[in-house]
């Protein structure tokens, strides 16, 4: 009888502990699935987009609002500081997966054509500014973030790109207009799409060519 009476318990314990198991590994997931905050917890404030993009033709296209801030290293900006290039705006935290994911390829094409007038400016939302700092460092990225904790950037965006889908990426023209979004994360191939025609737009800012003397 105590034989049996030990086996049973040691069935309960095993029972037990692959319950406990399978509940813990289900947790794991739904994180994994979501959206990490700076302390480690999913924050369903925000939505991953479809990675979706949508170009405007030069004349639908909407000045984009003269926001203002400073960057995470302390350095005052603002859009209308790029006016006569081309802008990209990446909306980004640094406990998003797909950030993370995108932030190489934003690096890539902004090495790319930065010769050629191109901009790329981040925005940092509801984030640690340490953390944020480190994941630009971590990432390589070269190019300034805005810093903007309480997330009032992508407010002033919501006519074009939903302020919860992080992340989001704009192209502003030379005369910072909004030229193309996407919504969610972008790869290489799309973002370049978006970038080199509204790029060949300026021609490097020189006038047509003139039209030659009458004889």
């Amino acid at each position: 009888m105590p034989s049996i009476s030990t086996g049973a318990a040691d069935r309960s314990r095993r029972v037990r502990a692959a319950a406990a198991l399978a509940a813990l590994a289900f947790l794991a997931a739904g994180c994994a699935g979501g959206l990490e905050s700076s302390n480690g917890a999913t924050d369903s404030r925000f939505v991953e987009g479809d990675g979706s993009s949508t170009a405007f033709a030069p004349g639908d296209r909407a000045a984009a609002p003269d926001v203002s801030g400073e960057t995470l290293d302390g350095d005052p900006v603002r859009l209308a500081d790029y006016e006569g290039s081309v802008l990209v705006i990446n909306f980004w935290a640094s406990w998003c997966g797909p950030c993370r994911a995108e932030t190489p390829v934003l690096e890539e094409v902004y090495t790319e054509h930065k010769d050629d007038g191109l901009e790329f400016l981040g925005v940092n939302i509801k984030d640690n500014a340490t953390a944020a700092r480190a994941f630009e460092d971590n990432q390589g990225a070269t190019y300034p973030s805005l810093y903007d904790q309480p997330g009032e950037v992508p407010q002033a965006f919501r006519d074009t790109v939903p302020p919860a889908a992080i992340p989001s990426t704009l192209v502003l023209d030379r005369e910072g207009r909004i030229a193309a979004r996407v919504i969610g994360e972008t790869t290489y191939n799309q973002l370049t799409d978006l970038v080199e025609p509204v790029v060949a737009e300026g021609g490097g800012g020189g006038d047509a060519a003139a039209e030659p003397d009458p004889a």
